[in-house]
Formats: C-alpha cells, structure tokens, sequence
C-alpha cells in the first residue's frame, strides 16, 4: 500500500472543513452548545500570526515558515487539551491595490477580493489547522465600522497625568466649567493658553472646540509629514527606505499638512515600562525602548535677541540632558522646518536659508538621523541671549535637528558633545560661529569631552567647581528662580500621523462644520468608501475620496447624501483623507474573539476569557510600527474599561526568513560599431557562458581573451573589416537573474524552456551558448526570496510534487525559527524520503502491517526518548531539532522492524503537529473514528529510558577483544566470576592466570596478564 500524499492530503483538508475541527469555543451563554461548554472547561490558548497584506503575488515557501510554526503549537496545544484560538484572516487595506486601480480602472475592492481567494486556496493546500469562522478583513465594512468607533473613543478621551489613563472628554470640560486649566495636569500640545472658568464659560463653541483639540488623544494639527507626490500621499517612516517610498521608490519630502494625528506620547512611559511585563527578544524590546527615547534633564528657554527689522520678542525652547553645561553652550541649533526660522532669519541670510531649507526637505528623517557623517548647516544672522551671562549665541539652522524630536532645536556645547564639536570645527572662523567655549578642567584641543564624572566644571559662574550630578541640580534650582528653565523627563517618540491621502483606507466617521470635526453618532456606523470614478487626487490637488460625488452629512437625514447639497447649515462635508494601513491592524486580535459580534467589538464575556494572544509570531519588522501602535491601542482600550490586560501580546517570536537560491546566467555582449560613421552594425548580441568558463575569463581580466571569444560568433567579412580597422568590436561580459524554475537540482539550465520563456525569448531566443561537458550551468548565490529576483519557489509546487506535510516538515528542519535561512529544493527529497520510511513502519505491499505484539525494550526506548525530545522541542520553539529527532526514531525502529501498535499510534500522535495529513490518515487505517487533532499527546515515562544492562568491553592488558551484555546490578565478584567462566575469556588467557584483574561497574573490564 504506498505513500499517495495528494489523495490523503485533499481527503484530510476536505474533512477538517466540512466537520469544522479547529473551530475555538466561546464562553457558554445560557443556549449554549455542548462544544462551547466543553471549551470552558478547558484552558485557554491563543495563538496567533500577523496577519498578511493579501499581494497579487501570492505566498512563497518564505512566507509560510511563521504560520507552520504556530500551526505546530496550536496542534500541540489541542493535543494537551487546551481550548486553541488559530484564527486568520487580512489586512486588506493596502496601496498596492490602490496602485493597481490607478492602473487599470478596476475596483481595489475586486483586486482585494481575488488576491485573498488565492491566499486562501494556497494557505489550505498546506494544512493550517485555522479557525476560519473568525476570518477579519481590514477592508470589509462590518470590520473597519468598528475601527471607526475606536477612533470616535479616541476622539472623545483625553490623558489625565494623575490617574495615569485616559479619562472621557467630558470630565474635562466639567474641570474647565468649574476650574479653568490652570491645575489641569494633562498630556497636551505645547503652548496652551492659560484660562479661567468664567473665561471658558464666555468662549464660543467653536472656540472651546479648537481648545479641546488641543487636549484629545486625536486630534487635527499642522505637522510635518513624509509627502510623496509620485503617490499623492503622506507615509508613515517604515513606509520609507533609503529616502524613498517602500512601494514604487518615489521621492518622499518633508511638508507640513493639516493631518490627524493619534496622541501616542501620551502613553511613553507605559510603554516602556510595559516592556518588562512581556517575553519577547531582548533586541526587539531593545528597538522600541530606543524609539520612544526616554531621556531626563531640563528645559531652557533663550530670549531671541530683537532685530532691528523685525522687533517682536521670541524665544528658542531646548531640551537638554547635560543642563550642567550651560556656561559651555557657544551656539544654537535649529532644525530647519522650526516655525522660528522664517521669523528670525535676517533679510542677508535669507537667500542661503531658504535655499538649505529646499533641500533638506528632500531628506527623510530616517536618513537625516542616521547620516552621522555629513555635517551641514546655515547662519540664520539671528542670535540669542544666554540666560545667565545675558552674551548673544548665535543661531544656525542645521539637518540634524529634527523638528519632531524634542523642541527641534538644541543649544551646542561643542567642548561636550561630539557632534557639536565636529559642526563648530567644521564651520570655524566663518560669520556666526565663534571659538569654542571650554568648561571643563580637561583638554580639548582633539575632541570633546562628553563624561559625566571625572571632572569639574570652570569658566561656569556659580557652577565652578561642581561635577555633574550637583551642577545639574544647582542649575534647575536657577532657571527656575529666573522663569527660564526647569527639570524635565522628555521622549523621543512622536505623535503618529493618522491620516492618508488615498482612496483605499478607513474612512473617517467625521464631517466638518465651520472647519471644525465633528463624529458622526456610532449608531450611524460604518461610514462606507464611496464611489469614485477614479482613484487619483483631485485637479485641486484633495485626496482621492474628493472625486466622490456622494459624500456628505446631512444632520437631519443623519446619512450620506450628494456633495452638491453642502449647504454648512444641515449638510455638511466630510473628510476626505482615510485612515493609514496600521489602522485595522491596531486591535485585530480582539475581533477574532468574537468575530460575529454585531453588536459590539467584542463582547466582555470573549475579552475576559480569552483575555490577550498567548503567542504572536510575526516579522520583527514590525518592531516600531504595528507593534508598537498596538500596544498604545490596547491599552487605550484598557484605560476605557475594554480590554482586559494592559498588553495585547504575551510572548512574541519573530520568525527568521527563509532566503532564495537565485540563479545567475553569464554572457558576453558585444557590439560592432562603424569607426568612421558611429553607425551600429551589430547591436548587443549576445553570447551565453557556462559558469565555469565564465568564471575563468573573468578571473584573466584579458580584455583580449573576451574578444577571441567573441570573434569565433562573427562572420568572416564582419571580422576583415573589424581587423583593418573599419569596424570596432566592442564585447563587454555580465551575468544577470534568470527564474530558478529554468533550472534543476544540478544547476543545469533547460536551454530550450529558457529560450521560449516569455521574459527570456525577443533578447535571447537567437543567443549563442558555450557549454561545459554539453551542458550550462549557473551560478547560485543565495539572496532574499523576491519576484524581482526571480528567485521564488511556489509552496502549491511543492505541495504538488512532495506535498505539504513535506513542506512543513522541510520548512522547520532548515534550522531554528528565529534565525535567516537559505531554501534548497534539492534537499527536500530527503524529507519526503523520511514520510515514505514513516509510513512503510505501518503498511507493506498488501495493507496494513500492525501486529499487537508487546514491543521490545528498544522499542519503547526509541518511542519514549522521542516523545521526551519533541515535547520538549515544541514547549522552547525548537522545532528543527524535533524534525531529526523524528528521522532517528523512524531510523531505529525500521532496524527493529517495529509494526507495533502499542509504538506505532503514539508515534503518530507525536507527528501530528508536524505532519497532520499523514497523520490522520495513518490513526484512521489504524481503526480510530474522527480525527488525531484531538487525541491526548503521549506522555514521556522515564522508566523506558532507565538502562538496565551495559555492554562492557573486555581488554586484555588494554587491548579490547570482546563484549559482554550485563545486568547493571551485578558486583564486581559477579563481573569477574562470569567473565572468568566466559569461553572467550578461556581463549585469550591460554591457560594463563592474570595477575589483575580490573572492573569499574558500568564502564570497563581490564584483565592484565
């Protein structure tokens, strides 16, 4: 009977659908099934994967690697009785189908729509045990209606910094009716004007509007933004690479736009400290405590000293970690987007500014703050006026201060900071920068000094003589006294840019009356995108959802009628940005709780039983994006009385990626030119090398040896001419990316295919091709699986050919989940050769072969090390180790011709979570009904691993001539008196009596004649 994997393979997956066998209970209600009481008694675990962006590209065997690795837990997990939440489902919101549409005029809907069909028929093929009754898309409306109610809650809350959590807007304005804002101890914008109560009694509505936005978690302000006008749109910093966008690889500059923004700093501090409370990567945690950025130390304000041209008093704000310094501070800083610089710029540095200004605006943050190297900047003809010594500092504007860190500008202490030094030295004896002021007893002459201990300061006024910890305390305790400073905590992390200017997002539950935002009731929800009958911004230049022509408020009808009835009295227009991609991915685990749930997100009783994930997997380049904003969501919501628990994930494993195997084809390109003319007689013909012969011509460099090459594809007149020097040859020789599925396990190319393949034929079809023993081989280099690369392996190919338990199996032993491989097809067929074995243990050519005879010693012993090793393997994520550990026992009971039932049903328990397939179908041909997913996992016994004899070597005089299989708890007289007697022992001593004789229980036997 043989191994037919696509057969049982289709059987195995039909069945799990039909009798929905991964589908989570719920807490029971009153009416409810008898599953769902049987899921409350068990514990709980949920298990999940990020879910994917559903691409026109489909999966590749990369991107199954994290969701095998789960699956094998969440398998596992059942088998220990666990009630297992797997869900999944996308996050569909995405601009490459918004590209798409711009393209081609079709609907992102549509796109969406077929891109997730062949995700799901490709994620079926390979065995996830997913609860499909949660599937959550991003995209659907009864998904993202619920996305719009958080934004509404976030609207309608505010931070209040005594009781730590996010409190409801109205508690805030009954303050201001009572109070006014003087004693409200908020998490806010900058600058909020101080008023009373009767003040906030006797404002407008529009003007206590514009004062509450000011204190919302979100809120509208002009900000600077990542503005890429290839796209039309605002992206976030992980949507940038190198300074251009991630899709496409456009120009991205710095702008200010009117955006909503969510007030994530306001949660800084718990987000930090909740980093200690969560088992994930020491280097993950690590990457988001440097994003948030804590710092402590002091605010300073300097008084800009009035120009005559422009007399109006302002003043820079800096926060500084090194207050201590201040009498060292020898010129200001400002980033160049800083609403201070156009103020105070003379009328002779202008022309300079402005020109500095266009063309930092071209760099991304994320390049600026990485660019430690470039030192670049401008006098702003401005100074300033220290605090303490009243001397003018001068003011320059410079790159590596950035508008959204801190106040955006810094006061330099070139004698303390690097940098500072390195920009003063670099800019020394030009107009504005002055000698570097040296506070400290230390030389300075080659850099700067930047400890905190070791010295004390001088030339520092009331500071002389202190060192840093006294200095900095001394010199609060002055700012304050002054008005001109005081201690400070400051962080690094901004508040997120939430809105987009694209078409394929959330739309937001808002309309605007007077210019102002107002929410549209929740029982109005969802907001659906309108139509539009195209996808780009508007000729004025507004986002895409400004070619809608229904897309306004009507307050009375309280729905969404014609843009042509705005009239600001009762109909009223609505947003026209949408949210960003990271919208729907921000609270998606707690829909998949209770994903039906029309009436709420999800309901108290799903929040409190299944309380947060138990293990997520996902890439960790999420680190400071999804996974960051998910936090700030969750506890939100927790702040809200939502969600249960403070962090939505417990412990987090970021899979490592699974690399391509690109092929590289070599060839000469050469082209003959007429001297005297330039005309091109030949164009770019080209001549193909096998990769050894290529490799041998590059290592000559002989310029000469490429062109005796080539001469031999050039006819005899063509050549005549190129030797009286008519005609120049010009070969030059290169390699390029050719699609692996050309080329088979021996690297050898298919020469024909490759000259009928679609993206090969017009440039190659006529190519010449200098082979090595008759065929071409390639060159391989491993690289990141990508399309571009033409390196990626289709999963459904494997599947098909090996199957996917094959796939699952192979993917787990290329090594530990955590860590970068390289995807090899050639070593697959030793995985699928390990099934066939597996299976052979069960049947022979005429059935089923399971006798239920007791098995030996041995027998259990290979059973039980196994079951030790994979248990083990599963509960630390070790799961390469698991899969050799599978290869060794299959090994060892083949040699014990093991059919054993007793071995035999344990064993396929324990390849369940690996290879679910063959695994059900081996537990149904042993007799069982139903499926293996639930079986109890078998339990390791120690006993069975528990040695009760050892085979001993026997020397003579140190020399082994035999073994001897003995009980271990023989003495050392019983040793010497059965090895004595043994006729071996008779042979070797000839008669002889051995003068002594040495036995070590358990390791040697040593007769010495």
């Amino acid at each position: 009977m043989k191994y037919f994997h696509n057969e049982i393979e289709a059987k195995w997956q039909k069945y799990w659908a039909e009798h929905k066998t991964f589908a989570a209970s719920n807490p029971s209600s009153d009416n409810s099934s008898p599953l769902e009481r049987l899921g409350e008694a068990k514990p709980k675990y949920y298990v999940l994967d990020m879910f994917p962006y559903p691409s026109g590209a489909g999966l590749h065997v990369g991107h199954p690697l994290g969701y095998i690795a789960s699956d094998i837990v969440a398998r596992f997990k059942r088998h220990k009785g666990f009630n297992v939440l797997h869900p999944q489902g996308y996050d569909s919101f995405g601009l490459p189908a918004e590209q798409y549409a711009i393209q081609t005029g079709q609907h992102p809907e549509k796109t969406t729509r077929e891109n997730i069909a062949r995700y799901r028929e490709q994620l079926d093929k390979i065995g996830f045990s997913f609860d499909w009754s949660r599937e959550v898309r991003t995209s659907n409306p009864d998904y993202y209606k619920w996305t719009q109610w958080i934004f509404i809650q976030l609207f309608n809350s505010w931070y209040d910094n005594d009781s730590d959590k996010a409190e409801d807007i109205s508690t805030l304005i009954s303050i201001f009716e009572k109070d006014g804002n003087a004693k409200v101890n908020a998490v806010c914008d900058d600058n909020v004007e101080i008023f009373t109560a009767s003040q906030w009694n006797s404002f407008s509505s529009d003007e206590q509007q514009k004062i509450l936005l000011q204190y919302r978690l979100t809120y509208l302000a002009e900000t600077e933004v990542n503005w890429c006008p290839a796209l039309g749109t605002v992206l976030a910093n992980d949507e940038i690479v190198n300074g251009v966008s991630e899709r496409g690889g456009h120009p991205v500059i710095r702008k200010k736009m009117t955006q909503w923004s969510m007030r994530i700093s306001a949660y800084a501090e718990r987000l930090l400290q909740g980093l200690e409370t969560i088992d994930w990567t020491e280097s993950l945690k690590e990457s988001q405590r440097n994003w948030i950025g804590k710092s402590v130390g002091a605010s300073v304000s300097f008084n800009v000293i009035p120009s005559a041209v422009e007399g109006t008093q302002h003043k820079i704000d800096v926060f500084t970690t090194r207050p201590d310094t201040i009498f060292g501070v020898t010129f200001m800083t400002l980033a160049p987007e800083h609403e201070l610089v156009s103020q105070i710029t003379t009328p002779e540095q202008k022309t300079a500014v402005d020109a500095y200004i266009e063309a930092t605006a071209k760099r991304s943050e994320r390049e600026r703050m990485a660019d430690v190297k470039t030192i670049s900047g401008v006098f702003t003809g401005a100074f300033a006026e220290h605090p303490f010594t009243k001397e003018p500092i001068p003011v320059w504007i410079g790159d590596y201060v950035l508008a959204g860190y801190g106040t955006g500008a810094v006061m330099a202490v070139p004698c303390g900071d690097e940098r500072d030094y390195a920009f003063a030295n670099f800019f020394k004896g030009q107009n504005g920068m002055p000698e570097i002021k040296n506070i400290f007893n230390q030389d300075i002459s080659e850099a700067a000094f930047a400890e905190k201990s070791g010295f004390e300061l001088v030339n520092s006024d009331f500071l002389n003589g202190l060192g840093y910890k006294e200095a900095t305390k001394k010199v609060i305790e002055e700012l304050e006294k002054i008005g001109q400073g005081k201690g400070k905590t400051n962080y690094r992390l901004r508040d997120a840019v939430f809105s987009r200017q694209r078409y394929w997002g959330e739309p937001f539950p808002v309309y605007y009356v007077n210019g102002l935002p107002q929410m549209i009731d929740a029982k109005h929800l969802p907001i659906v995108l309108p139509e539009v009958e195209k996808y780009l911004p508007t000729e004025d230049g507004q986002p895409p959802l400004g070619n809608a022509t229904d897309w306004a408020w009507d307050v009375e009808k309280l729905g969404v009628v014609s843009c042509e009835l705005i009239d600001n009295v009762k109909v009223f227009p609505l947003e026209l940005n949408t949210m960003p991609g990271w919208a729907g991915s921000s609270w998606y685990w707690m829909r998949y709780m209770d994903a039906k749930n029309e009436n709420e997100f999800c309901s108290q009783e799903a929040l409190k039983y299944w309380e947060n994930v138990d293990l997520y997997i996902g890439g960790s380049e999420h680190a400071t994006g999804h996974l960051l904003y998910s936090r700030f969501w969750n506890k939100f919501l927790k702040d809200k009385g939502f969600a249960p628990t403070e962090e939505p994930f417990k412990k987090l494993i970021n899979q490592g990626m699974i690399l391509g195997m690109s092929a590289f084809i070599y060839y000469i390109f050469y082209s003959v030119i007429n001297q005297k003319t330039g005309d091109v007689i030949i164009d770019r013909n080209k001549i193909l090398i096998s990769k050894d012969l290529y490799w041998k011509t590059l290592e000559t460099r002989d310029n000469q040896s490429i062109k005796e090459i080539t001469r031999k594809y050039i006819s005899s007149d063509i050549l005549s001419e190129i030797d009286n020097g008519k005609l120049h040859l010009m070969p030059l020789i290169n390699s390029t990316h050719v699609d692996v599925s050309l080329v088979n396990t021996s690297d050898e190319l298919n020469i024909e295919k490759f000259k009928m393949h679609p993206l090969y034929s017009s440039e190659y079809k006529d190519a010449e091709f200098i082979l090595e023993n008759g065929k071409y081989i390639v060159g391989r280099e491993v690289e990141k699986m990508s399309k571009s690369k033409y390196n990626v392996v289709n999963p459904d190919d494997i599947c098909n050919d090996y199957g996917a338990d094959t796939l699952r199996l192979y993917e787990m032993f290329l090594g530990p989940l955590e860590q970068a491989k390289p995807w090899n097809t050639a070593g697959i067929t030793g995985v699928s050769g390990f099934l066939k074995k597996l299976w052979r243990l069960y049947f022979d050519d005429n059935g089923l072969n399971v006798t239920n005879e007791e098995p030996t010693a041995e027998m259990y012993k290979s059973l039980h090390k196994t079951i030790k090793k994979v248990t083990e393997d599963i509960e630390n994520f070790s799961f390469n180790t698991s899969v050799s550990q599978f290869m060794i026992c299959v090994n060892e009971l083949s040699q014990m011709k093991c059919h054993h039932r007793a071995i035999l049903e344990p064993l396929a328990v324990l390849v369940s979570p690996y290879a679910p397939h063959i695994a059900e179908e081996l537990w149904s041909q042993l007799g069982h009904e139903g499926s293996i997913s639930a079986v109890a996992f078998p339990i390791f016994e120690e006993k069975y691993l528990v040695e009760s004899e050892k085979e001993y070597p026997v020397s003579f005089n140190g020399k082994m001539r035999f073994t001897i299989k003995l009980p271990l708890d023989l003495t050392k007289d019983q040793i010497q008196e059965i090895v004595m007697a043994d006729e071996r022992t008779i042979a070797q001593l000839a008669g002889n009596t051995p003068k002594n004789i040495i036995i070590v229980p358990g390791k040697i036997i040593n007769l010495v004649g």
